[in-house]
């Protein structure tokens, strides 16, 4: 099976008080270089057949410390690329919790489409499809990962989750956090979610996430792993 290792960037300046959105020029802080270095480090010992960015700065930057040491280069896709949240991009956060549009994000996202920009509904789709035909791409037995922005990550979680998309604000996706996910014959598996400390696969454990398991399930019954 594919195995997915979702990476968000680094912070920025404007990470927090402002939605920089696809405001150009965005790069890493000082803290985000830090964080983009320590990301590296914790993904040092998993084998890695690609590294796959969003066109933006501090998407390519913690993607390239990643990359580097492993004379792979980075590979843009736009379909990564953040939510283009039109109007609203460059605003600050507590000036747009007053508009009414702010509700309908927070509650109902799958109906929000942005001034002049996008709907989540259409962000969810593109990275969705983008993850499936990177998995086709690069083969069942491939690890690659996948450095994106917190609205863009929890959509493709949500999806792996079975969950609607007015479910994913009950997703976290923190700067430089990485998520897990295989994509077994049947159905996905979120092996680690929004994780901070060091990642090693377990590519011996496929059987279990249904690889092998024409069941597709984790279990013999699908009651849970158990012992026997």
């Amino acid at each position: 099976m594919t195995t997915l290792l979702l990476a968000r960037h680094g912070l920025t300046d404007l990470t927090g008080p402002v939605l920089a959105g696809r405001t150009p020029g965005v790069h890493l802080s000082e803290a985000g270089r830090a964080q983009a270095t320590a990301l590296a480090a914790r993904v040092a010992g998993v084998r890695l057949d690609a590294i796959v960015s969003s066109p933006l700065e501090r998407c390519r930057e913690t993607a390239q410390a990643v990359a580097e040491g492993r004379e792979m280069e980075v590979r843009v896709d736009d379909r990564f690329i953040e939510c283009g949240y039109g109007g609203w991009t460059g605003r600050p956060l507590k000036e747009l919790a007053k508009e009414p549009l702010w509700q309908v994000v927070q509650a109902h996202p799958s109906a929000a489409t942005f001034p002049e920009g996008e709907s989540l509904s259409d962000m969810q789709h593109r990275a969705v499809a983008a993850v499936r035909e990177w998995n086709h791409r690069l083969g069942e037995k491939a690890v690659y990962l996948v450095c994106s922005h917190g609205d863009v990550i929890k959509s493709i979680v949500a999806d792996a989750l079975g969950l609607h998309l007015d479910q994913f604000q009950r997703i976290t996706a923190d700067p430089a956090a990485v998520t897990v996910i295989r994509y077994a014959p049947l159905r996905p598996f979120v092996r680690r979610l929004n994780d901070m400390g060091e990642l090693k696969l377990d590519e011996d454990s496929e059987e279990k996430d249904g690889g092998e398991n024409i069941t597709g399930s984790d279990a013999a019954v699908g009651g849970g792993p158990g012992t026997t």
